[in-house]
């Protein structure tokens, strides 16, 4: 992706010469090397949970060199480091639905949320993992407390006030309250309301998340 861009280039060249030369000609302390950070835990984790694997702390901390006392400090527990897990892999499907989102103002909040709820029911990963864990998986994705929810509905809550900022959208209450509804909802028709006989039926979500949108769901569904 920098091919093009001879000053990245260049600072990046710089940057190999300068390591390259300070491997050779400072000497390496002894000892071990230094522990895993963060970022490497969810690394693993996230390896884990996109090949359908169980998300074993013990095994993460085993191949890192850790003790689980540290990823428990990190992430609180198990549950909590699979919510990062989760929030790292939805990002980037909100993130796209976003982009590609049609219409403005309210049209456009359905769309993206729209266009969202299909790549959560279309994720391999995350239906394996619901289908594995279910108990686990249902507190993890919508427990107050999580990463996972309170993630998701401060995203929605800042697309809302977005479209309020922009003069396109007037939402029918607190764009928080709002959001924290689109979520709610999307939670319950994605995973955990088989008994009502709504798990799954994204075209039934689409049309209560207009209702509560406060407009008409007209514009033609995403592709």
């Amino acid at each position: 992706m920098y091919q093009n861009n001879p000053n990245v280039l260049s600072r990046s060249v710089g940057i190999v010469n300068h390591a390259m030369i300070t491997s050779e000609t400072t000497p390496r302390p002894r000892g071990r090397p230094p522990a895993a950070s963060r970022e490497a835990v969810l690394d693993a984790a996230s390896y884990r949970y996109l090949r359908g694997r169980r998300v074993d702390v013990q095994a993460i901390a085993h191949e890192l060199g850790l003790g689980r006392t540290t990823i428990y400090r990190w992430f609180g527990s198990r549950e909590g480091l699979i919510g990062e897990v989760l929030v790292r892999a939805a990002t980037p499907l909100l993130d796209e639905a976003r982009a590609g989102a049609r219409g403005r103002g309210g049209e456009a909040l359905l769309d993206t949320f729209d266009r969202l709820n299909r790549s959560l029911m279309a994720a391999p990963a995350l239906r394996r993992f619901v289908e594995q864990e279910r108990d686990a998986a249902l507190r993890i994705i919508t427990s107050n407390k999580g990463v996972a929810h309170r993630r998701m509905v401060e995203r929605i809550a800042a697309m809302i006030e977005d479209e309020q900022r922009g003069g396109t959208y007037d939402p029918p209450v607190e764009p928080t309250t709002l959001a924290y509804a689109i979520v709610r909802l999307a939670e319950a028709f994605l995973f955990n309301d088989a008994a009502a006989g709504i798990q799954g039926d994204v075209d039934r979500l689409r049309e209560v998340e207009a209702a509560i949108l406060g407009v008409r769901p007209s514009l033609a569904r995403s592709s």
